[in-house]
């Protein structure tokens, strides 16, 4: 592993996703600066890391407080220079339009939209006088399209994918890659198949073509690091090849 003078932040590295995203930068030669809510859950996170060889600083994290991200995105601009800020806090939730409340929908917009743009904001804010790095943010299927029960969480992720727009238009011609990742399948964790057994039952989980492996979410935000500015993507979307769309 080729060890790397610069960072990577993970807002939002849970067990999945989040977790597998950390890991890959780790293995390219990035400090990872990894932060979710509950801290104490990163310790096997960090334990991986550590056996593979990497670097990771773990941190609980409300990313929904502006103090708080700020002063995360600056320790790790402080560690190294941030070249990737990757905002990946998750807020999916289902209910009856009637069941909907006021707390439910204001909590999912705060956690899905509102702390996207202070994830953007203050990455932009580090990035923006050395004239480069790399903003990503990752979306649903509920960023392009409402569906029953998905109220809440379709508008708070049409709103991120709108910030994100707006940041890749602004920042894209000062060398700031913006990227929008529509994750447009179930991803393999034990909501999703807990929730698709209870829909459709046991059967619906033995396709293992329909469930996408978080590693490989993980490695299309690799993808998008990679890509030279002259052919720059700002939205990915992904799916398993047996997903119906």
């Amino acid at each position: 592993m080729q060890k790397r003078n610069a960072t990577a932040a993970v807002i939002g590295a849970g067990d999945y996703i989040g977790a597998e995203i950390a890991k890959k930068f780790a293995a390219e030669g990035f400090t990872v600066f990894a932060g979710r809510r509950d801290g104490a859950k990163l310790a096997p996170l960090v334990s991986d890391i550590e056996a593979g060889g990497g670097s990771i600083v773990a941190r609980a994290l409300d990313a929904r407080k502006e103090g708080e991200v700020a002063a995360f995105l600056d320790d790790a601009d402080r560690h190294a220079p941030l070249e990737v800020c990757i905002f990946n806090v998750g807020a999916n939730v289902n209910f009856p339009i009637l069941e909907t409340t006021d707390r439910v929908f204001r909590k999912v917009w705060e956690m899905a939209c509102w702390a996207g743009f202070l994830a953007g904001r203050e990455s932009a804010r580090l990035m923006l006088p050395r004239g480069q790095g790399n903003i990503f943010f990752t979306g649903a299927t509920a960023s392009l399209r409402g569906g029953s029960g998905f109220a809440a969480f379709a508008s708070a992720k049409f709103g991120l994918r709108a910030v994100a727009q707006s940041m890749a238009r602004e920042l894209g011609p000062k060398n700031i890659h913006v990227a929008h990742l529509i994750i447009d399948s179930g991803v393999d964790t034990a909501w999703v198949r807990e929730r698709r057994e209870q829909l459709w039952g046991k059967e619906a989980l033995n396709n293992p073509d329909l469930l996408m492996p978080p590693a490989s979410v993980a490695a299309s935000y690799w993808q998008l690091y990679q890509q030279p500015r002259s052919a720059w993507t700002f939205e990915l979307e992904i799916r398993p090849f047996g997903e119906k769309w």
